[in-house]
């Protein structure tokens, strides 16, 4: 392949990821991710670190994913839209469990630092499942293409299209944190940040459902 094929399709790869990060049935899954950074504000993780944190773990789910599916084919990517509803009660499941526990009748202690940062990883991994598993033609397109190229250039496709997944995350986590700031100095926050973010994962969890089940058929 010569240099200019390669580009154009790294440039491929790059803009389907773009498109699969701005999928119809993942993209209710951000005021989710909004709703996590807000509850996790209250351990003061570093706003860089946990943007980080979820672009990697949406690097390392992708690449996984890619190196099974060339293992397995493309049975294993079939697979992957049944994870919408899963994250979409997740993401409820979650909600109400933050929310309960601003009452006495359940304590539920906050993660440590550690634990937020891996939370993030985890939150970045499968925003990238859910987002890949909506758009699987796009997903196996860029696969195909990949398989095509000597490993070295298949690499670099593959990273190029999951990169252009991560990347907007880390985006959406540094406003997200401008946003969490300025609430701060505010004085907004006593006493109200986990009632916000439960019900903006409760609500991004009913989307999720909605989109995969109803519109999406997915079940």
């Amino acid at each position: 392949m010569t240099s200019a094929a390669l580009l154009g399709t790294v440039a491929f790869a790059a803009g389907a990821g773009l498109t699969t990060f701005f999928a119809p049935c993942a993209f209710p899954l951000l005021p989710g991710y909004v709703g996590y950074y807000v509850h996790q504000s209250q351990e003061e993780t570093s706003s860089v670190l946990s943007a980080v944190a979820a672009a990697v773990g949406a690097l390392i789910a992708l690449g996984v994913v890619a190196g099974l599916a060339f293992a397995f084919g493309e049975a294993l990517t079939s697979l992957l839209p049944l994870l919408e509803p899963i994250v979409g009660a997740g993401l409820i499941v979650f909600g109400l469990v933050m929310l309960i526990g601003r009452f006495p009748i359940a304590s539920i202690p906050l993660p440590a630092r550690p634990e937020s940062i891996v939370g993030f990883g985890v939150f970045g991994g499968v925003y990238a499942l859910a987002a890949a598993g909506c758009v699987i033609p796009l997903f196996l397109g860029v696969l195909t293409q990949a398989l095509t190229l000597p490993p070295l250039a298949a690499v670099v496709v593959l990273g190029s299209y999951a990169g252009a997944v991560a990347a907007p995350l880390v985006g959406v986590t540094l406003l997200t944190s401008v946003g969490v700031d300025t609430w701060h100095d505010l004085g907004w926050y006593s006493g109200r940040i986990e009632q916000f973010a439960g019900v903006i994962l409760i609500a991004a969890g009913i989307g999720q459902l909605y989109l995969s089940i109803v519109v999406l058929d997915v079940l």
